[in-house]
């Protein structure tokens, strides 16, 4: 059986390595499982001590994905095992998965993502925290989990909050899907360059004069990704998402899930297909996961990074035990009805005691798993 994280030492003219990290399960398109997590966390922590190694490459075998998403359906399962309750695998995973993007985002090395195909869900995760995040002409990102009844974690309540205005809710709300043009509008790329251009880039990785300063190496990683984005630029997919920019100017100063979904529902999609999916995914998808991508980008507003983390991860662990996350996954994974029977019928039936509960610690005081997190 291969390993599901293919790691490589590339050496350099200067004689220094840089880490080469590869997610290496391209049959599921590359989603992270537990196995995963627990093979990167201690390769990233070493290549951060090791004074040879001058940056860190994370990309994803085949030619399909970077990263699809967590493992839910092993998620699922566990679910389903342990009905209304909190399964500790779906803990333990959480935990160490936000952990792990928090390493990224700290990253005391240049960390270059290349972020080709499928980047949805822990994909955007991990791609979110690099220091230098490459989109190609192939990438599709999104927060699609409004469909399973979850909600974009893995430090969405951050950057989603980072974006222009109302994108962040817009995205969240309805999954749509971006394409490389739009990731650089909404902050969640940096550059761009064809996907056919990799083996070419990474050669050019070689001939860096690294040094043992991450400030000046990471100067030298952005002018060389600086160069090749500008030569290419040209090659970019059209927008979708910022000539929407004075609607969602408008949805930011909504003052409910509710008003921001009718705002979305009442746009003109005739011959827009991309706005039209937008819309249908928001209308089927759960009442829920609406609810809670307006009430996390609230909250998320006034947090730091590590704490929107240990926000999520309350979050995350009550939709293990809610129940909707079960469902949502079982529908469009599991038994592939796609008739998930959602707990309300739309969003103003949600009741408000329902929210609050879901971002109430089910942990006792002094216990949160990922109160530390900042310290780590």
């Amino acid at each position: 059986m291969s390993d599901s994280v293919i790691f490589q030492e590339l050496t350099t003219n200067s004689g220094m390595k840089i880490g080469h990290a590869t997610l290496n399960r391209p049959s599921a398109h590359n989603a992270l499982n537990m196995d995963m997590i627990q093979l990167l966390m201690p390769q990233l922590l070493a290549w951060q001590r090791d004074e040879n190694i001058c940056m860190v490459l994370l990309d994803g075998s085949g030619e399909k994905a970077l990263c699809a998403g967590g493992d839910v359906v092993a998620m699922h399962n566990a679910m389903a095992s342990q009905p209304k309750s909190m399964p500790e695998s779906l803990q333990a995973f959480f935990t160490q998965e936000y952990q792990l993007d928090y390493l990224i985002h700290t990253y005391t090395k240049p960390f270059a993502v290349w972020g080709a195909g499928i980047v949805m869900g822990g994909g955007m995760g991990l791609m979110n925290g690099g220091s230098h995040r490459i989109v190609t002409d192939t990438s599709r990102l999104a927060m699609p989990e409004i469909s399973i009844g979850l909600y974009p974690d893995v430090g969405g309540s951050w950057f989603l909050n980072n974006m222009p205005p109302g994108c962040g809710l817009f995205l969240g709300m309805t999954g749509a899907s971006m394409n490389a043009t739009d990731a650089l509008y909404v902050n969640m790329a940096d550059y761009f360059m064809p996907n056919d251009l990799k083996p070419q880039w990474l050669e050019s990785l070689k001939h860096v004069p690294w040094g043992n300063n991450s400030a000046a190496n990471s100067d030298q990683l952005s002018v060389l990704c600086a160069k090749q984005h500008q030569q290419h630029q040209a090659l970019l997919p059209e927008a979708k998402v910022q000539p929407l920019q004075s609607t969602l100017d408008e949805l930011a100063m909504k003052t409910s899930a509710a008003d921001v979904a009718d705002q979305i529902m009442g746009l003109d999609a005739q011959g827009d297909k991309w706005l039209s999916k937008a819309q249908k995914t928001l209308q089927t998808g759960s009442p829920i996961s609406a609810s809670l991508v307006f009430k996390q980008l609230q909250h998320g507003q006034s947090l730091t990074l590590a704490q929107c983390f240990e926000m999520e991860l309350t979050m995350s662990c009550r939709c293990g035990e809610f129940g909707e996350f079960q469902e949502g996954v079982r529908a469009l994974l599991v038994d592939k009805d796609h008739q998930p029977k959602w707990r309300y019928t739309s969003i103003d039936q949600v009741p408000n005691e329902t929210m609050v509960w879901f971002f109430d610690s089910p942990w006792q005081a002094n216990a949160h798993p990922l109160q530390d997190l900042a310290k780590e």
